[in-house]
């Protein structure tokens, strides 16, 4: 009997673990933010390379709640990316002022 519903209570545990990792790895609506964050992806690049200064006085977006955690991962790596290079172009026009 012991044996039983220890059993039982593994299966237990066990389904409310999967039903929280389906929750987080398969978040609802991961095919529309999958084609947004791609947009928004080129947005980026292309406002970048317009003006590489703006992603120093811009305010990132917080990622959402709808995007999946390897989603959220891309968009925090982009964002560092994104103020690097800002930082790098920020530095080098400060360099080009400096220089008589």
């Amino acid at each position: 009997m012991k044996a039983i519903f220890g059993f039982l209570s593994l299966v237990i545990v066990l389904a409310v673990i999967g039903s929280i990792a389906k929750k987080q790895l398969f978040g609802s609506g991961v095919a529309d933010t999958s084609l947004s964050g791609r947009a928004s992806a080129a947005e980026r690049a292309a406002a970048l390379a317009a003006d590489p200064g703006a992603t120093s006085r811009a305010t990132p977006p917080a990622p959402s709640s709808a995007e999946t955690v390897p989603q959220q991962s891309k968009t925090l790596q982009q964002q560092a990316r994104d103020r690097t290079a800002g930082a790098l172009q920020q530095g080098a026009d400060r360099n080009q002022r400096a220089e008589p």
